[in-house]
């Protein structure tokens, strides 16, 4: 009888668990709903690796650059971009992996029913800044795109929108999105990976958005320079006003949230020795005697050698990335004060009224790249006294002094500083040809440097005829074809 009653009360406290048979399929264990901040924390950290990674399989604007090259594979700088799946990889990315995940993050906060609604105003915010960033980023490598119609998963052939389109209206949403953040409430706390452990982390978002809306507004000061001129006027005063503004992303020492270039270059994570400095870029900063060379290179037998671009090198006879780049927590760079201060100096010479001179922003530009990379302000004022250097004499073109030194600044930023070398047209780059060749080797005839990266294949088959619309519309869907912006 003892035992008939144990079992009935047994009975009686599983069904008082369980109201029914379902209820045993729940795996308490894993989330059915994710939080909005998890998802935006997601969102950062997937934009940051695809923008860092230097996996030939996903990013190879290092290459692009010429700050890097190959020792063996030499498909990437010598541009072909089918040998691998690198368009649908980068294209993936964005869209599934960031794009998809702050839609999400968007949706759940807006059903969140225990968050005030000045918090709610921030985040939202925070969110819209990050997909500002993500969408330009689009527009700028494959031209027109989805947008409208995208991450809709009902709707699996959406439309291309036009470029232009959509860039005019990333500056209405980022406008929208600055008005709406308010200091005096938090936002995404811990979870914001960029700027969470600051002391007001608000603020900062305030200067990062402002320094993104510079940033694109430059962007279109050639082929639209009212609209630029606005966006840039009404930004400028509101920008990073120094280093302790970057917007940098601190991986850790620890797998999967390590340095993403760890994982292809630190001799703890890999024995693959894939890249070295390339010649051009390696031989500027030699001719510059450049102070950021110990924070950019290692040397070989005390001197600073740079590899053939394009060509077959020997690991062991070039410079390549120092220990401080391949660690596995350094950080990377979204945005930062060097960037923004050449900005500056950009639009005070194309006339925009912006605080301070051009030169002063040049200059400030410089110093702080040199002290972010280990040099000194008395190393960065010996280099900016240099007639090839200082920006009065450097060149009578302003685009050709910015344009060499943000891409000597933009360094280990390949796919930034890829953008501002189709803006800017400069420094000249060429591609890999006989003229550039060592001794014993060749490259085909005819390469160009990628000015666009094409759509990704499997586009063809899955919404082909959105694809061959949007490709005619842009001029066609190969890698000579401009962005709308690029008038160079």
């Amino acid at each position: 009888m003892k035992k008939i009653y144990i079992v009935l009360i047994a009975a009686v406290f599983l069904s008082s668990c369980a109201k029914n048979l379902e209820e045993y399929n729940i795996d308490d264990k894993k989330a059915t709903v994710v939080p909005a901040a998890t998802l935006f924390s997601a969102a950062q950290k997937s934009f940051t690796d695809v923008l860092t990674s230097p996996s030939v399989n996903t990013n190879v604007f290092r290459f692009y650059v010429q700050y890097w090259t190959a020792t063996e594979y030499l498909d990437e700088p010598r541009y072909n971009l089918t040998s691998r799946t690198l368009p649908q990889a980068f294209w993936s990315a964005l869209y599934k992996d960031v794009l998809m995940d702050l839609k999400e993050s968007k949706r759940v906060l807006a059903e969140d029913k225990f968050v005030s609604e000045e918090v709610r105003q921030n985040q939202n915010a925070q969110i819209e800044i990050m997909e500002v960033l993500a969408w330009s980023t689009l527009v700028n490598t494959f031209g027109n795109v989805p947008y409208t119609q995208a991450l809709d998963i009902s709707n699996v052939q959406p439309k291309y929108d036009d470029a232009k389109t959509i860039y005019s209206d990333l500056l209405v949403r980022l406008d929208a999105a600055l008005e709406q953040l308010n200091p005096a409430f938090d936002g995404f706390g811990s979870a914001d990976l960029i700027y969470g452990q600051k002391a007001t982390p608000i603020d900062n978002w305030q200067k990062f958005g402002n320094s993104l809306k510079l940033r694109l507004g430059l962007i279109l000061a050639d082929e639209n320079p009212s609209v630029a001129k606005t966006a840039v006027e009404s930004a400028a005063p509101n920008v990073f006003a120094s280093a302790s503004d970057n917007a940098a992303f601190a991986y850790t020492s620890v797998p999967p949230n390590n340095n993403p270039i760890a994982t292809a270059a630190n001799p703890d994570l890999t024995s693959r020795t894939d890249y070295i400095g390339a010649k051009p870029f390696i031989d500027k900063l030699n001719s510059l005697e450049d102070p950021r060379r110990p924070g950019f290179f290692t040397t070989i037998g005390g001197n600073y050698v740079g590899g053939y671009y394009g060509f077959s090198n020997s690991y062991a006879n070039y410079s390549t990335m120092t220990n401080r780049i391949s660690a596995l927590d350094f950080e990377a760079l979204l945005m930062d004060y060097p960037e923004t201060e050449f900005a500056l100096a950009e639009a005070a010479s194309r006339g925009f009224v912006v605080p301070g001179t051009a030169t002063s922003h040049y200059n400030n530009a410089i110093t702080a790249s040199i002290v972010y990379w280990g040099g000194t302000t008395d190393q960065a004022n010996t280099y900016l006294a240099r007639p090839d250097v200082a920006f009065p004499t450097a060149s009578s073109n302003y685009k050709e002094s910015i344009g060499v030194q943000k891409w000597i600044a933009l360094y280990n930023r390949g796919y930034d500083s890829w953008v501002e070398w189709k803006r800017l047209g400069f420094p000249v780059l060429t591609p890999p040809s006989a003229a550039t060749a060592p001794p014993g080797q060749s490259a085909p005839s005819g390469l160009t440097i990628p000015l666009r990266i094409i759509y990704p294949i499997n586009e063809q088959t899955l919404n082909g005829a959105n694809r061959a619309e949007a490709a005619s519309a842009i001029g066609g869907d190969a890698t000579t074809t401009k962005i709308f912006w690029d008038l160079n």
